[in-house]
């Protein structure tokens, strides 16, 4: 067996994209990511925890607004009807895709009675897998954050922090202890405040480590412990580029399931509408595989499932004989076992690439024979290795590996209006309100600029996707927010309804309190917590 273990780390985040109305494209982000990613992902983990001959294990970053949309009683009333769609539209797959079209109407009929007659309640499963070891469970910044540009204001970096480790308990029952830090982005003194709201180890890019002050004696295959004790633990490019690179890794083998070619465009449009759906996009019927790299969408051929299933256990194997020669050659070379962390969002498992669930159900199948151990970010620290104190580098897992994809032509003018709402927040908070219904709107301005902050939308204005509607997030967030203050300021009377209306659209985040935002220096941001140190530094 070699010397060392191996730690997964996913994440698992989508924006908070509850629509009062179905049939949004954002409600099938979200219905997509459930089907394809996080339901096959709670299914391998119970098989694999059941198989006495395995030992399953990882850290799983759950965001808080992922969380939300998973524990929302019209999402989860709303997903069979959702299912049903698909299976109907699935009838109308060319012939030549009969093999496909079978296993994927097999699926989503499985899914669906299965959701039934569990109510659609996903949480406590969750919950299981952590209390039986195979999960650390990690949160995430509110809702997504980049934080080093909310730094010029610290209580909005706060805000993001406190209300992530508050809803993570509210839903989960637990504090958490790590934090899967958004885009993996660290700036100098962050530290500070995850150790004032009771984080204590999360996960950076490679250099992270590789420039931190001192230079770390293991580098990468060991975590540093800051001046503010909070571990960090670093990517390793070699257990994650096999995985995650569709050009240079597994998912690009042209036997592997086509993403970007679906049925819902290909279909002609009136028969979309007769299924009530207004305008062509994925629908998360996909029957081709990639066939080739650079292939046309048109030039696609047929996918196979059982050769794609194959494949990913022989990628499986593959991976494991890598990881296991990379841990022997590093304990030759250091004083301590080393670790392998390996970073991915969740999505990847499933979503993007189709067969991901099934190639991890094999890494821990396999994983016994190859002499691989697996072992969670908590668990690592658990064992008491010393760690040596650095200053972890400002980077991020971005494009570029620092702050600019962020600070784009396409989408700088955000970060302003971010910081003049926060300072906004912040004045009005720390000034006091005059009346219970004024800490009302108060405490859905908050939730508004939690929701303006999210990067996902910044992320892709710079993509070049679907800005139009990324654009009127941002926009509908901040307007409301002003909105919400300017009746605070001035005593003018909102329209009949309103409040109750957003209330309704925007109500995530039930124990958010204003006073999140108060300006408080040198004291705890959080409620008590055991300080008992989880490692030595």
């Amino acid at each position: 067996m070699a010397t060392g273990t191996l730690a997964l780390v996913l994440h698992a985040h989508l924006p908070f994209v509850r629509d009062s109305q179905p049939g949004s494209l954002e409600e099938d982000w979200y219905f997509q990511a459930l089907l394809e990613s996080y339901l096959p992902l709670l299914q391998v983990l119970e098989d694999s925890r059941d198989d006495p001959a395995q030992r399953p294990c990882l850290s799983l970053g759950l965001s808080p607004t992922l969380l939300s949309l998973i524990s929302d009683p019209v999402l989860i009333a709303r997903f069979p009807a959702w299912l049903a769609q698909r299976q109907l539209l699935l009838r109308q797959a060319p012939s030549g895709h009969r093999s496909a079209a079978t296993a994927l109407a097999e699926t989503l009929e499985s899914t669906r009675q299965s959701w039934i007659e569990s109510g659609g309640q996903l949480l406590h499963r969750f919950r299981q897998l952590q209390q039986d070891g195979v999960l650390d469970l990690l949160t995430c910044a509110a809702t997504h954050g980049y934080l080093p540009l909310l730094r010029h204001s610290p209580e909005a970096v706060r805000a993001q922090l406190i209300n992530a480790v508050r809803e993570h308990q509210r839903l989960l029952g637990e504090r958490p202890l790590g934090i899967w830090l958004p885009e993996c982005a660290y700036y100098e003194g962050l530290d500070l405040l995850l150790r004032q709201c009771g984080l204590r180890y999360s996960v950076l890019d490679a250099h992270g480590l590789l420039h931190a002050l001192p230079r770390p004696r293991y580098g990468v295959y060991a975590p540093i412990c800051s001046p503010a004790g909070i571990a960090f633990f670093a990517r390793d490019g070699a257990a994650t580029l096999p995985v995650w690179s569709a050009s240079e890794g597994y998912p690009g083998d042209g036997s592997y399931r086509e993403f970007h070619r679906d049925l819902g465009w290909d279909l002609p449009e009136a028969e979309l509408h007769a299924h009530g759906i207004s305008t062509a996009r994925p629908l998360g019927l996909k029957l081709h595989r990639v066939s080739s790299q650079g292939s046309a969408l048109d030039q696609k051929l047929p996918y196979d499932p059982e050769a794609a299933a194959q494949l990913a256990v022989e990628h499986a194997s593959a991976y494991l004989a890598g990881r296991s020669e990379e841990l022997e050659s590093l304990a030759a070379a250091m004083a301590r076992p080393p670790l392998l962390v390996a970073p991915f969002d969740a999505e990847l498992f499933g979503h993007w690439w189709y067969e991901g669930p099934r190639f991890l159900a094999e890494l821990f199948r396999q994983a016994p024979a190859a002499g691989v151990e697996f072992s969670s970010l908590r668990g690592a620290l658990m064992r008491e290795e010393p760690l040596q104190v650095c200053r972890p580098s400002p980077s991020s897992w971005g494009q570029g590996g620092y702050h600019h994809y962020w600070l784009h032509q396409s989408n700088a003018w955000v970060v302003p209006e971010w910081h003049r709402a926060s300072a906004a927040m912040v004045k009005r908070v720390n000034g006091g309100v005059a009346s219970d219904h004024q800490r009302r709107l108060l405490t859905q301005a908050g939730r508004e600029l939690l929701l303006a902050q999210s990067s996902d939308w910044s992320f892709i204005l710079r993509a070049g996707t679907t800005t139009g509607l990324a654009r009127e997030r941002i926009h509908r967030h901040l307007d409301r927010f002003w909105r919400l203050m300017h009746a605070i300021d001035t005593g003018a009377a909102l329209p009949d309804g309103w409040i109750e209306s957003i209330e309704t659209d925007d109500g995530l985040f039930p124990q958010l309190n204003a006073a999140d935002w108060a300006s408080v220096s040198g004291q705890q941001t959080s409620p008590p917590t055991d300080e008992r140190p989880i490692t030595h530094a």
